[in-house]
Order: structure tokens, then sequence, then C-alpha cells
């Protein structure tokens, strides 16, 4: 779907940092275009789905172990207190492709941001609007699809 920023990045008609790390038959695994933090990957369905309840038996039956296996890939290379797995569909108040935010949360990273954690830390750091560095996604990038091979 045409201006959709999820279908936009996964058919190439804009760029995504460090590029793809992974894809399965029906997902698609990504690093976050967001402010984020380094090694925060995105997991979406290859197809436009707003609704998780719209997700097709295929689909759903391919997250779990795919949650599993990105989640194990993150806490590898960040060492985190906590690997956040959180739902994210909306745009402009507007309900969008869903894509859930595999993230890591370290303590360095709660204590820059004043302590906070869960959907708070996530809040204050879209506040804060800083995009890591291009060099540093493309390098944790690298590690995880090298990382997913040994697991695959």
């Amino acid at each position: 779907m045409i201006g959709c920023l999820a279908c936009d990045l996964a058919e190439g008609r804009l760029s995504i940092p460090g590029g793809r790390v992974h894809e399965t038959r029906h997902w698609l695994v990504e690093h976050c275009v967001g402010p984020l933090g380094v090694g925060t990957l995105i997991v979406k369905p290859r197809r436009h789905v707003v609704h998780v309840a719209d997700l097709a038996d295929e689909e759903a039956t391919e997250l779990g172990p795919l949650f599993r296996t990105i989640a194990a890939v993150v806490t590898e290379l960040t060492d985190p207190e906590q690997v956040y797995v959180t739902l994210w569909s909306h745009a402009d108040a507007v309900p969008g492709h869903i894509h859930w935010v595999v993230q890591p949360v370290t303590a360095a990273s709660m204590a820059e941001h004043g302590g906070l954690r869960g959907a708070r830390i996530q809040v204050e750091m879209f506040d804060r609007r800083v995009t890591p560095p291009a060099d540093e996604v493309e390098t944790f990038c690298d590690g995880a699809r090298a990382a997913l091979s040994r697991l695959s």
C-alpha cells in the first residue's frame, strides 16, 4: 500500500537503516527508523495488516517463534536488562500497518531517560526525537544477521 510507512520501507520505496535484517515467509525484520535506539528491531507482516485479529493462521503460527528468535538476537548483541516487545500501529491517530518493536532496554538507557521504563521510556524517546547514528545501526544490523545465521 503506497503511503504506508511500513509498506514503503518493505517495498524499497524508502531506505531502511541497516537494510533488511531477516525475513520469513510471512514476516519482515528491520531496524527501527525512529528514535528508539540502536538495536531496536521491527517485526511486521509482509502484507498490509491493520488488526492483529486479521492475521492469517500461518502468520500467527510463525510469529511466536520469530519473537523468541529476534529477542534472543537482541539480547545477545546488547546485554539488556530487558527486551520489550510492544505493538505499535497508529500514525496520526489512525490505525496502520501493525508492527512490533523489539527493543533492548539497558540500565544506561533507563538512567539516560530519568529512570523511565516500559511505555514511558518509549514515549520519552519519541519526544526527544534523537535517531541513532547510521553507522551504529549498520554495525548492529550486520551483527544481527550474523547471529541469526548461527541460530537458524
